[in-house]
């Protein structure tokens, strides 16, 4: 059976990292739709896997966390009746938390809004921490019992939950959200440092996420139409994003802030973690 080599690889890598679409990808690399299809879960696993091992006793301090909204197969209202209440057809989240110091994003999950995935995520940010750190999210309820089954009250958590104003007048900026009016800030366990209550970050990096994966771009075609290969996207990006990419604030890569790498990662060290499976 045929097989990329290694420069193919790391080229399709690179053009998806980049932003670029499956189709597009393919016709910059030269080679056939299917073969970039067939990559995607393959790095996909492979940097979810080697993430996975190596975020572990992290000495973060302070965690931002949030959740972005995208969806799959179709939007909630056009999903088929054969298929409504089916995950991985209409909405789907991706939650994401950052470490405010080293701009690292060692835990996300892809799932749906609700406590379950909550409970999942959250668990699994806990299970990568080494020391106590201070939280902080929006103001989504199910947030509260996961942060409480995970950490207990071994952690300064608050939530900062913004106020909106009335809607916007229809046909007015149409697909943007009602005027925040302010914040108001929550103590939920501990005692956050109140100078340090922020998700700006995190939602800084959303619009990373949406800049640099196609499939998050707004109001065109170009979204999954497919959970798993969503998934495989999102694992890709935070890939090269922890370890490729050099932050501009810190000038390294998150990876280098947070003491798990020495040097800049190369899109070709990403395509090797296939070699090395």
């Amino acid at each position: 059976m045929n097989r990329l080599n290694k420069d193919k690889r790391t080229k399709i890598i690179a053009a998806l990292c980049e932003g670029n679409s499956l189709r597009a990808t393919a016709r910059m690399c030269d080679v056939a739709f299917n073969t970039v299809l067939k990559l995607l879960p393959e790095i996909g696993r492979a940097c979810a896997e080697y993430q996975q091992r190596v975020f572990r006793n992290l000495t973060c301090k302070r965690i931002q966390c949030d959740e972005i909204w995208s969806f799959c197969y179709a939007k909630a209202k056009n999903v088929p009746a054969d298929k409504q209440g089916e995950f991985g057809y209409g909405d789907v989240w991706t939650w994401v938390a950052l470490c405010a110091d080293t701009r690292l994003v060692p835990s996300w999950s892809v799932g749906t809004r609700g406590a379950g995935t909550a409970f999942e995520f959250i668990h699994d940010l806990a299970g990568r921490l080494a020391n106590r750190v201070q939280l902080t999210t929006d103001g989504h309820r199910v947030y509260l019992e996961a942060v409480e089954s995970a950490f207990g009250s071994e952690i300064d958590y608050a939530m900062l939950v913004k106020l909106y104003g009335a809607d916007r007048e229809e046909g007015e900026a149409r697909y943007s959200p009602a005027e925040c009016i302010g914040c108001k800030t929550v103590v939920i366990s501990g005692r956050p440092n109140m100078k340090h209550v922020s998700t700006s970050y995190v939602e800084r990096q959303n619009l990373t996420m949406r800049m640099m994966m196609r499939r998050f771009t707004r109001l065109t075609n170009a979204f999954s139409k497919k959970v798993e290969n969503h998934a495989h996207a999102i694992a890709l990006h935070y890939m090269h994003y922890n370890f490729c990419r050099i932050h501009k604030s810190l000038r390294v890569t998150p990876a280098m802030e947070a003491g798990i790498t020495d040097h800049v990662w190369d899109v070709s060290e990403i395509a090797a973690l296939l070699d090395s499976k």
